[in-house]
């Protein structure tokens, strides 16, 4: 049976229409780093706090958003929306970002300082967009494998046109880049109740109800671990958030497995065999990958 993904009423149907690419594609950096659910999950946290440590995204999230009745649900629609972002056929992922665009645009207040904030701010929309380029990509390289320096910069050009349709204008195309932002907003940048309410929240478990909860605190050290040691100091995300030797070992054995093993009703494998490769392509060699796309490509020549 045909499984569609559902994100904020619209349907993604990952295997259809036949051949539609997406804005990445099956030989992208993008779609080798987003297929592992772990890295996607320690880079997601961390780019929460890189956030939240920005007073008008830290309101903004928790005074208009259900996270903290809902963190299941609203996990599940923040990790669907990178998916169709980088696996959905383009003419779904349009749809998808207008209507978060829409939904952002009614998103406004005031910090508790009193400073009023926009989502649409083009300044929050640049952050949001290079916190998750980097914190994916940044957990991915340590957990996962190692990323060439030409792979990075691949990866970050890779999600500038997605990026452009959320509206932002200055993507990051470098860790360098996102190096000179991170600058630019560290005065902004302060602990707060809200930010340990978050860690909480994702270390008890309930975020993530089928893993356990040993796991996920596990996923939220490695997550503090991946920040700039910057930030982290800001933050005052002491001690107790550090990731022991145990732990890592734990999160790279789950990262490593994930990328090793497929998982045919992802939005990967469905993406895959959208685009006439098997599900199982991208947990193959890369010398696999050549010839299989290489054999597709021929047969399309054949075809026309």
């Amino acid at each position: 049976m045909q499984e569609i993904k559902s994100y904020l009423g619209w349907k993604v149907d990952f295997l259809n229409p036949p051949g539609e690419p997406a804005f990445a594609g099956p030989d992208s950096v993008s779609w080798r780093i987003f297929k592992n659910p772990v890295a996607l999950a320690i880079g997601g946290i961390a780019a929460v706090l890189l956030e939240f440590a920005d007073a008008r995204i830290r309101s903004g999230v928790w005074d208009h958003s259900v996270f903290k009745t809902d963190p299941i649900g609203r996990s599940k629609r923040t990790g669907m929306a990178a998916m169709v972002g980088v696996y959905g056929p383009q003419s779904a992922a349009r749809r998808v970002i207008q209507g978060v665009t829409n939904m952002h645009a009614r998103v406004e207040g005031e910090t508790p300082s009193g400073e009023h904030y926009k989502a649409l701010d083009v300044e929050l929309l640049d952050w949001v967009s290079a916190t998750a380029s980097f914190g994916f990509l940044t957990a991915y390289d340590r957990f996962v494998a190692p990323v060439s320096d030409a792979d990075k910069k691949r990866f970050f050009e890779e999600g500038v046109p997605v990026a452009r349709l959320y509206g932002v204008q200055n993507p990051i195309r470098s860790l360098e880049d996102f190096g000179a932002m991170l600058q630019a907003l560290l005065p902004r940048f302060e602990p707060h109740p809200i930010n340990t309410e978050f860690l909480d929240i994702m270390s008890s478990g309930r975020a993530a109800p089928g893993v356990p909860k040993g796991l996920q605190s596990a996923l939220v050290h490695a997550a503090v671990a991946i920040l700039p040691s910057v930030v982290r100091e800001r933050l005052e995300l002491g001690r107790d958030y550090d990731l022991h030797w145990k732990g890592e070992m734990t999160v790279k054995l789950m990262a490593k497995t994930a990328d090793r093993v497929p998982d045919p009703s992802s939005p990967a494998a469905h993406a895959c065999e959208r685009l006439g490769l098997p599900r199982s392509f991208l947990w193959k060699s890369a010398a696999e990958q050549a010839r299989l796309l290489e054999a597709r490509d021929a047969e399309k020549l054949q075809n026309a």
